[in-house]
């Protein structure tokens, strides 16, 4: 009698992990650093101060658990202070800077000075024409038009 014994394929490894799917892509998993509520520097020329997070595209979420972002998140948010036309509006915005540190796949751990982000529109086109200090390596992989604009990409 012949038996051939294939190997059991893992239903882990074809899904994607929850909470990542969506507009974020295919990324390494980061330690999240700014959950819902949390206010961050606008860092392009639109006319907005800050930028107040509402919620974070792509998390499915667990029971009392925080829908958090982290650097190449895109999140809904309105801006707290700035321009009075773009006060009050629910807006996408996209994470270029955070101050929780993460591992990056060579083993360094990663942090910026501030908390910071841009307006874009859903297709992940920026509003403004310019960013001020640096963005995130994750950010630039995943948003073009951002990389294009950026001055530093750390």
């Amino acid at each position: 009698m012949h038996f051939e014994i294939t190997p059991h394929k893992s239903r882990r490894s074809t899904m994607s992990k929850r909470g990542r799917g969506g507009s974020a892509g295919n990324k390494f998993r980061m330690s999240l650093g700014l959950p819902v509520a949390a206010t961050v520097n606008c860092a392009d020329n639109t006319g907005a101060k800050n930028l107040y997070i509402i919620s974070v595209k792509g998390i499915k979420g667990r029971l009392n658990r925080l829908p958090s972002a982290c650097v190449g998140d895109m999140v809904m948010a309105t801006v707290k202070k700035g321009k009075p036309d773009l006060r009050k509006k629910v807006m996408p915005a996209v994470i270029v800077r955070q101050r929780k540190p993460w591992r990056r796949k060579d083993g360094v751990f990663m942090y910026f000075e501030d908390n910071a982000g841009v307006i874009v529109n859903p297709k992940g086109e920026m509003k403004g024409s310019a960013i001020t200090g640096p963005i995130g390596k994750e950010c630039a992989d995943l948003w073009p038009r951002i990389a294009s604009a950026a001055n530093a990409i750390v």
